[in-house]
Parts: C-alpha cells; structure tokens; sequence
C-alpha cells in the first residue's frame, strides 16, 4: 500500500568512518527525531536522551559498508534478487563477508534508496539512529549502512539481517503461499506486539512506530516475527506532555482518527493499527481492498455487520483456514481488535494487556480438531477472560 501525506565523498577503498550523511545528525530537522513534543502542561528540569543523543553513543558499533561492496553482493542489483519495493526504492537479498573476512558469507536484505526521494533520506537517516540504539528479538537488526558518492551521484543503502519468509502479509495475502494456520498467526502477531511493547515501554525513551501494519512484520525460518521499516519511528511524549504533534504521514487504512483529525501522536496510535491487523489476521482481508463491491472494501466497515457475540460472526473468518481454527480463540481476538479500536484513545488496552490476552488466545487453539474448534467453545467458556476483556466496548 501507498503510503500518504498532509499537509562530502566517500570513496570505496577511502572510506570515512562515519558519512558524510551521519556527520550531519546535530542539525535541527536532520531525521526528525530530535523534535520534542508540543502542547505540553510543564517541562521536567531533565528529560531522556533523545534518539539522535542515543545514536552517538552507538554509532561505532554499525558496519560502514562502500557501494562496490553491496553491488557485489546483488550482483549488480540484480532484478532476479530483487524481494521488495516501495516509495523509498528497492530491496534486494545479498551476501556479504564477515568482517574478519574469514567463515562464511552472510545473506541479507539491503535496502537501496531512490537517489531522488527526500523523504526516503529521513527515513534512511531515521532507520540508522534508532536500529542502532536497539536490540530486542522481535527488531529487525540492522547490520550496517552505506553512504558513497559515485558517478551517479550519492548512494544511500541500508543492510539488514535477512528474513526468509518475507513477511506477514505475503502469507496472508498472496496465492503463491500456502496460508498460515490459526495458530502460527497468533503467534506471529504475539511476537509483533512485544516488539511493539519494547518501543513503547521498554527502552530509556517511548517510542511511537506510527507504520504498524502486516507488510512490516517480516518472519524468519521458523516465522519468529520481527518488525522493521523504522523510517518514520518518532520519539513519544515526555514529562508532562500528551502527545507529539508531527505532519500527518502514514499508510492509507491505518492511521488512527485521531491522529488524521489532528495530527497529534501519541503511543495509542499504534494500539489503533494493531487491531487493524487483529482483524486481517482473522479475516484474512487487507485493511482496503478497492476490488470488492463497494460495501466490503473497507475492512472495518465490512466487520460490523458481523458482531462479535452473534452466530454470524464466523461468517468473516478466513475461508482459508478450512474451519481449522478455535471459535473462542478467534472471537477472543476480535474482542480485542474492538478495544484496540476504540475512539476514544485513552480507553484502548496497552501493548502489555494485548500481550495478555493473545497469550490466552493460543492457549484456547490447543486441542482444535479436523473438524474445526466448536469442540473447543463449551470448555472454554467457563475460563476467566483477561482484565482487559472485562472493559466495555464501544462503538468506532
């Protein structure tokens, strides 16, 4: 999906320690992330590190690969390993040597920008200050970066670690990929939603990811999710500040009403996002998909008709699932999309009450027979629901 929007050289075997591009991080504007929130009732006397401060003391540790290094690696960039694309440009699978030289090569995806994308720069900018001052399991790493000048002007590259199942939405999407089961979603999105957690509360700074959406949850080997494309991260409120009031920017389908309304960002943005994703996950359907008759297009239009707690309700889970899934588990999560979704921002769970509750939604898929989960659904029934289940939920 398209995303939308409101209103000094460095040779190949001369390389500077850090770019050109990078030696420019101070000042203001440079990636966006050294703004600090607006609309605030006080300021502390201190406040945390920003991403840019953060960013200094962790620049060392990235690797500063030269373009003829990564053209090497893609043969080329070659078109037969090409894995991606976007506004930003290409991404291509490749393989690199290890930095003593020795052992074998390492695959991985590197992210080459469009020369003349301004915005694709932020983000390159952004990607490298913030996925170098993380780690977490559930974080695409970024290995390193590339920042050189040739004959065709500056290159800018971005080297990850490589996934190979591509992503969450090539599996439920695409007809050349056989479909997930029930279960492995759950899971898949559990690991999406501690990654989440991590941003929003497990690091010295909130952070705010605002691009939450299947195609940014990659899957490796054993579909362990990760989630990447960190270009428009912003730092969250800090102190006694609400929100972050930033241009709004984003993909279409996804954004919260809030912040499309107004433009102020906060952490219960991506909450919003998430339950978007909840409900592609149990139906099966992208958040708009303009081929359908024009009263199914939007899929949260199209899930109201089809309530929670009515009968009717499995009539929107996923045909490709062939009934091989926990009725409770499914209506579980749906529960939780809806409070994701609320309108009023204050109201939805937390990425640790999400967390809760789709733990408790894989444990129900234990047990699911051939002929489906309505086995499962008496059993379950008398099992305490999570805290966050027991908030009334309101209309969006």
């Amino acid at each position: 999906m398209n995303c939308f929007y409101f209103k000094g050289k460095s040779k190949s075997k001369k390389r500077a320690e850090s770019s050109p591009e990078l030696q420019r991080r101070d000042k203001p504007g440079t990636s966006g992330m050294s703004e600090r929130p607006s609309n605030s009732l006080g300021s502390l006397p201190s406040t945390p590190k920003s991403i840019p401060e953060l960013f200094k003391e962790k620049e060392h540790t990235l690797r500063v690969f030269s373009y003829e290094e990564l053209r090497e690696a893609t043969c080329g960039f070659n078109k037969m390993l090409k894995i991606g694309e976007g506004g930003f440009g290409s991404v291509y699978k490749g393989t690199v040597k290890p930095v003593n030289g020795r052992g074998q090569p390492l695959a991985v995806a590197i992210k080459k920008l469009k020369r003349k994308s301004l915005q694709g720069h932020k983000e390159w900018m952004s990607e490298i200050q913030f996925l170098s001052i993380v780690a977490h399991p559930n974080l695409v790493k970024l290995l390193g970066y590339c920042s050189d000048e040739t004959e065709h002007g500056l290159q800018l590259l971005l080297v990850y670690e490589y996934m190979a199942k591509r992503s969450l939405d090539d599996h439920l999407f695409s007809r050349s990929l056989p479909p997930i089961p029930w279960k492995t979603r759950l899971e898949i999105i559990l690991g999406a939603a501690q990654g989440l957690a991590h941003l929003h509360d497990g690091m010295e700074i909130k952070v705010i990811f605002r691009d939450f959406k299947s195609s940014n949850v990659l899957l490796d080997n054993d579909f362990n999710a990760k989630l990447s494309d960190f270009g428009m991260v912003r730092e969250g409120p800090v102190g006694d500040h609400t929100h972050v009031t930033t241009r709004i920017i984003g993909t279409f389908g996804y954004a919260a009403p809030e912040y499309v309304e107004t433009g102020h960002l906060t952490i219960h943005s991506d909450i919003w996002t998430f339950g978007i994703v909840l409900y592609e996950i149990i139906t099966g359907r992208r958040a708009v998909e303009r081929s359908r008759p024009a009263n199914e297009q939007k899929l949260l239009d199209w899930v109201k008709r089809f309530p929670v707690d009515s009968q009717r309700f499995s009539m929107i889970i996923d045909p490709k699932l062939r009934g091989q899934y926990s009725l409770t588990s499914a209506r579980k999560v749906a529960r939780l999309a809806e409070m994701c979704l609320i309108k009023n921002h204050k109201d939805r769970p937390t990425m640790g009450q999400i967390i809760s509750v789709l733990k408790d939604a894989i444990r129900d898929c234990n047990g699911v027979n051939s002929s489906g989960s309505k086995s499962l659904e008496l059993s379950s029934r008398s099992k305490a629901d999570s805290p966050v289940m027991q908030k009334k939920i309101t209309s969006y």
